[in-house]
């Protein structure tokens, strides 16, 4: 994934208004970023535990979501896999659910998934962050498959938000 500016990520939500991505946490360290690893960029906002967000490059430029989390139950201390990258977890797998774009959005209709808590999937697919033993599953796979499988998943997570 090319570098992408706070400009680039402000202007790239669709599921907000631009109030809302005006005001939004964008990380500070973008520079820092290890973006010759990432498929995307996600991250949560260090303010607001529940909220988090994900931006996509696409053809037509980048594309971000605003996503919100359920509160910490029991269950997040199962184990459980990620729909994307398809890491299993142990209590690092969340609910994320994105408010549908357009006047689906404002009617309160909305998309979810579970994800990696951290939005890291890239990371975890690339064997550069560690998600304890058993997180990865043994595939046949090649790891360009693995990648192109993620950005997929993600890109359709992205389809029936903006659907």
């Amino acid at each position: 994934m090319k570098p992408l500016t706070e400009q680039e990520i402000r202007s790239a939500f669709v599921n907000c208004t631009k109030g809302e991505a005006k005001r939004l946490s964008v990380p500070r360290d973008l520079a820092d970023r290890p973006w010759d690893h990432l498929d995307f960029l996600g991250w949560r906002d260090p303010q607001a535990p529940d909220r988090a967000y994900l931006v996509l490059a696409s053809d037509e430029g980048p594309v971000g979501i605003q996503l919100r989390s359920s509160d910490a139950g029991p269950w997040q201390t199962r184990r459980s896999m990620c729909s994307l990258c398809v890491t299993v977890h142990t209590g690092g797998v969340s609910l994320l659910v994105a408010p549908r774009s357009g006047k689906a959005g404002q009617q309160g209709n909305s998309v979810g998934a579970y994800m990696c808590s951290d939005l890291a999937c890239s990371l975890y697919v690339r064997g550069k962050k560690d998600a304890g033993v058993g997180s990865r599953l043994r595939e046949s796979l090649t790891l360009e498959q693995q990648i192109e499988r993620t950005v997929a998943n993600v890109a359709a997570f992205i389809a029936k938000v903006t659907a």
